[in-house]
């Protein structure tokens, strides 16, 4: 008889992830207020990352668009929060705003599902390609998302209570990485519990899925769904870090960055995901700092500003593909079980066969006789 899924633990989700929030909160006052911003992109990175990271590698959608979903929920934040500038209360705005950001998000996450719940492989992922490529003319057509400028927002500083202690940066990072904490919560319990079953029982084969009595079309719009509302959040994450939205910024690089930070940091795992959102943030900033320590002249260094780091990425991902297929974590996992001192392997006893026709032999064979 077939046993039901486990249902989630929700109190050790919930201990784990108060537990790390503490802790990186923490880590903040170890950071110059410059790696405290660079924190808060990572975080809203991750986001994104990790609701695409449960897309493909969960129910197998590939998804170029999410770039659009984040551009989605930073002009959800920044429109509502721009609106209820006089009505809400300040400590309100962002709350209220990252509220509308998920749903905005959500909704064109619904709409994405269901327009690709019976599409497969290039044909979802040019689906999703074109909606990126449509962003810049959307924001151009309709003049209440600001047209290439984007949209501004009212300036977040830090409150009252804590401005004599904290930063900027570091208040930033740290409501970048609440909201972060939240969002894997939410993945971390979907993914562990009954929903993740049914996600995982689609992508191995959707007629036996569909025997079973689970539905894969709908199965396939919940994933794209709760992989919107996450790429939303750091939609909102990002347009409060910077002060604004601009549909510059969401582009097909981006959209391919992140499908890039899912590959190698391992498909379908989110400690995998944080790999990758902090390759995507950190190598281009590291790679700037490598080139800055080079007289290169003014020409050569535009050209290799942002390009470098695309080159670095297709190398890196070309690499990874071929000699760990389940990306840095895969990797990771596959050292740790070849240095162990049990991993060194032992000689295997004959086949069964060979024993059998040995035993056989000796007592099958002619007595001597005692004449």
């Amino acid at each position: 008889m077939n046993r039901p899924p486990a249902r989630p633990d929700l109190r050790r989700i919930l201990l784990f992830t108060v537990g790390g929030l503490v802790a990186a909160v923490a880590g903040t006052f170890l950071l110059d207020p410059y790696r405290n911003y660079l924190l808060a992109l990572v975080a809203a990175h991750l986001c994104a990352i990790a609701g695409l990271s449960l897309l493909i590698g969960r129910t197998g959608q590939l998804s170029l668009g999410h770039a659009a979903l984040m551009a989605s929920g930073g002009y959800g934040y920044a429109l509502t929060v721009n609106a209820g500038d006089a009505a809400l209360p300040t400590a309100l705005q962002p709350v209220v705003g990252l509220i509308a950001a998920v749903l905005t998000a959500t909704v064109v996450g619904l709409l994405l599902g269901l327009a690709g719940a019976r599409l497969h492989g290039p044909y979802l992922a040019g689906l999703t390609l074109a909606v990126v490529m449509a962003l810049p003319a959307l924001t151009t057509k309709v003049s209440a998302l600001g047209g290439d400028q984007g949209l501004m927002v009212p300036f977040q500083s830090v409150p009252e209570a804590l401005d004599a202690l904290i930063a900027l940066e570091q208040w930033q990072a740290w409501v970048a990485l609440a909201v972060l904490a939240v969002v894997l919560a939410v993945l971390v319990f979907v993914d562990s519990g009954p929903t993740g079953v049914r996600m995982r029982a689609v992508k191995d084969d959707e007629v036996a899925a569909s025997l079973a009595g689970i539905r894969p079309e709908r199965t396939k719009v919940l994933a794209f769904v709760l992989s919107a509302g996450a790429a939303g959040a750091g939609g909102a994450v990002l347009c409060f870090v910077d002060s604004g939205v601009r549909p510059g910024g969401y582009g097909v690089t981006l959209s391919l960055l992140l499908v890039v930070g899912v590959v190698v940091g391992g498909t379908g795992r989110l400690a995998g995901a944080a790999i990758g959102a902090a390759l995507v943030v950190l190598l281009p900033w590291l790679i700037g700092l490598a080139t800055s320590q080079f007289a290169l002249p003014a020409d050569v260094a535009q050209r290799l500003d942002g390009n470098l780091a695309v080159l670095v990425f297709g190398l890196l991902l070309i690499c990874l593909t071929v000699l760990a297929p389940g990306g840095a974590l895969g990797l990771l996992s596959h050292v740790r079980i070849r240095s162990r001192p049990d991993a060194t392997p032992q000689p295997s006893p004959p086949p069964p066969s060979v024993q059998t026709s040995s035993q056989t032999s000796v007592k099958t064979s002619p007595q001597p006789s005692k004449d």
